[in-house]
């Protein structure tokens, strides 16, 4: 489980409670969703995350185009 941070407001016993909970949940939802949706959801997420290295990489080398430019 992961560790969150317990900042008093609330006793160490409830947060271990509300861990669990979305532990569960998080199962529960696993569990109804087809194996084919996961790898879907999983493809498009790293798609996305692909786009935005392009996005980096391109705005990366108009800097370093500039920067060549100046000298």
């Amino acid at each position: 489980m992961e560790e969150t941070k317990n900042d008093g407001l609330f006793p160490k016993e409830a947060w271990e409670h509300a861990r669990t909970a979305g532990s569960e949940l998080r199962k529960s939802v696993e569990a109804l969703v087809p194996p084919d949706v996961s790898r879907h959801g999983r493809a498009a997420r790293k798609e996305v995350l692909l786009a935005f290295r392009s996005l980096i990489d391109a705005a990366i080398q108009r800097i370093d185009r500039k920067q060549q430019a100046a000298s």
